[in-house]
């Protein structure tokens, strides 16, 4: 039934700022951007990879993700790559700080997480 994710949709605080962040800093590219005037509201689509996308939308007011301590629902936003010492380094280089590398104790696989400007959880988990 079900192929593949097609997208993730993520709503932000401050569409400027977050657009930087997905664009500029972990270097999504820009499909397409809309104002959506009817809902004082902006829709970016982005390209993760072939196939993959994430939605980037703004409204006025949202209330906060509970994130601590952890809520009921989607939990957090994962990325694989390949090298995640390069990719931690990188985003270092860019000011985001990223948690400790740790081992996936099920798989033996690497991962970290850090946090989008709105302390949404984003992990990269290595290949």
């Amino acid at each position: 039934m079900l192929e593949a994710i097609h997208h993730v949709a993520l709503i932000c605080s401050d569409y400027a700022r977050s657009k930087a962040f997905y664009t500029e800093v972990l270097g999504l590219k820009v499909i397409h951007e809309a104002y959506r005037e009817a809902r004082d509201s902006w829709k970016l689509d982005l390209e993760v990879s072939p196939g993959v996308q994430l939605e980037l939308f703004s409204f006025p007011s949202p209330p906060k993700r509970p994130s601590r301590p952890e809520a009921q629902g989607l939990r957090h936003l994962a990325f694989s790559v390949s090298d995640i010492d390069a990719v931690v380094a990188t985003l270092g280089e860019r000011g985001v700080v990223c948690e400790p590398i740790r081992v996936d104790e099920y798989t033996g696989r690497r991962f970290t997480f850090f946090a989008d400007p709105d302390e949404l959880p984003i992990e990269l988990y290595e290949r």
